[in-house]
């Protein structure tokens, strides 16, 4: 029997089940499809805790996280032998509006058009300053997703994947086990990460909510900077990648793009990076992010002895996920809570 098993594969889950294992533990991961898919394949992998505009203990917790970055992805990269597109770029925050401009003029990290344009050339008539955040940054999330399944591989932790969890099975203090379509499951622990779809096992105050994205090809690689606008973002890879997202929509899990949602990224994306309009689109897709109440995510205890929660991350599970993973293997392991968040 396993020592502790983590339900659903996502970057969460993942990066959980690697914390764990590096500390002794014997890890198994449940995950209906496949590892590494659903929000986490599409994600647009912003380290932005300040773009986000975060505040008091979730922006110090997106700090903590982005802070751990650099040796987070080291380590996956020794236990995987695989890149995961991790580039410190920095951030613009462009101001739209005259009055959003008179806001935040006085912002320590406030910076002019012309000292915007010295940043980024090719911005649009549009913008009138930003702010320029150069601690914010980015993750290719897909070669993040690639080198976690690995790190995890080579870890040897035991991963079910397309593996259904029908139920939680529980009696009034613990979880006996798990039903799933692989049998019943056992383990000592468990670890509830299974952000949008949480509700259909355990009745927690997740909802999920769509985004819609797309990315075009940069020829010349004249975007060095993620601009993070009003209502949109623009994320520039080292390939010429560009992903633009995302819609915002609470419609449940209706699947797949639609001409509005695509239009409208467009539009205001070619508004403040008017170069996107000649450039040829290379993909659609849609994702669920797993939304919580204000936006922080659900970790630690639950109402069961053995269960712990890792769920709830919406924007921010890939900058979220080292210091989750962290808190919850610290929590398991050797019983340390160090978390507003964890409860």
């Amino acid at each position: 029997m396993t020592d502790v098993l983590v339900i659903g594969g996502g970057v969460i889950g993942l990066a959980t089940a690697i914390a764990l294992s590096q500390k002794g533990a014997n890890v198994t991961i449940v995950e209906r499809e496949l590892c590494g898919r659903g929000a986490t394949w599409a994600a647009a992998g912003m380290l932005a805790p300040e773009a986000e505009k975060l505040e008091g203990d979730l922006l110090s917790f997106g700090i903590r996280s982005r802070d751990m970055y650099p040796q987070w992805i080291a380590n996956l990269m020794r236990l995987s032998g695989q890149d995961c597109g991790y580039w410190c770029c920095g951030m613009l925050a462009p101001v739209l509006s005259e009055s959003d401009r008179q806001a935040i003029a006085k912002h320590p990290q406030y910076i002019s058009l012309e000292e915007s344009r010295q940043r980024q050339s090719g911005l649009g008539e549009s913008i009138l300053g930003a702010l320029w955040l150069p601690e914010d940054g980015q993750v290719n999330n897909r070669k993040l997703a690639t080198a976690l399944l690995g790190a995890a591989r080579s870890l040897s932790i035991k991963i079910l994947e397309g593996t259904t969890v029908y139920q939680i099975v529980r009696d009034s203090h613990r979880v006996t086990h798990l039903d799933t379509s692989a049998g019943k499951l056992q383990s000592d622990r468990y670890v509830l990460a299974t952000g949008a779809w949480t509700r259909s096992l355990l009745p927690l105050p997740i909802k999920p909510i769509k985004g819609q994205m797309l990315s075009v090809f940069d020829r010349d690689r004249k975007l060095q900077r993620v601009i993070y606008a009003p209502n949109c973002y623009i994320v520039p890879r080292q390939d010429g990648t560009i992903v633009i997202g995302a819609t915002v929509e609470d419609v449940g899990f209706d699947q797949g793009n639609n001409a509005a949602g695509i239009a409208q990224l467009l539009n205001r994306a070619i508004a403040v990076y008017p170069a996107i309009a000649n450039m040829p689109i290379t993909e659609t897709w849609w994702g669920f992010r797993p939304h919580a109440p204000n936006e922080i995510p659900i970790l630690g205890s639950s109402d069961y002895e053995n269960l712990i929660l890792a769920t709830g991350h919406y924007r921010n599970g890939i900058l979220f996920a080292p210091i989750t993973a962290k808190l919850i293997a610290e929590l398991i392991i050797d019983g340390i809570t160090d978390s507003i968040y964890l409860q």
